[in-house]
């Protein structure tokens, strides 16, 4: 069965759907639920969902930084289990890139720990498809996170990129 995905900017509504995937996941930092809400609200041009048969599957979170406008930060990306290993965390941030919310970035970056082989791979794979520089550097320290068991989290800076020049980023 040939299954459709489809990508748009979240609403509101699509906040509780995007908590559960990341709790779901097991992985992903869970932040609160109103976070979610908040994130939909203000922050819906630069974030995305993927649904598949009326389910969000997936989402891509973002922001621009202030006093940065070349900058396209990804926050979170997550997929449901039922949606993995068909290529959507490179179809999001493809989709992100062309949004509205990403006009006139030529700069994607993210922080990725160590130990999070899935997420480098994509975002080097993506640098890659580009035909850009990755630069990884980095950025928050174990010890800066309360309690214990975070990992460092390096800057992953990818670009500058030019979408208007022909490239291999896969389509959404």
């Amino acid at each position: 069965m040939n299954e459709t995905i489809t990508f748009r900017n979240p609403t509101i509504d699509d906040g509780a759907a995007i908590w559960k995937v990341v709790k779901d996941s097991g992985v992903l930092d869970l932040n609160s639920a109103y976070l979610y809400l908040l994130l939909s609200k203000d922050f819906a041009e630069t974030c995305a969902v993927a649904e598949m048969n009326g389910e969000i599957v997936g989402f891509i979170t973002g922001y621009r930084p202030p006093g940065r406008e070349s900058v396209i930060f990804v926050w979170q990306i997550g997929v449901d289990a039922s949606a993995r290993g068909k290529g959507l965390g490179k179809r999001l941030v493809s989709y992100l890139l062309r949004s509205q919310g990403a006009r006139g970035a030529s700069i994607l970056e993210t922080t990725i720990s160590p130990s999070n082989d899935a997420s480098r791979a994509l975002f080097r794979g993506i640098a890659r498809d580009l035909g850009v520089p990755c630069e990884v550097r980095p950025c928050f320290a174990a010890s800066q996170f309360p309690g214990t068991g975070h990992e460092d989290e390096e800057l992953f800076r990818i670009g500058p990129y030019d979408l208007s020049q022909p490239n291999q980023l896969i389509e959404f």
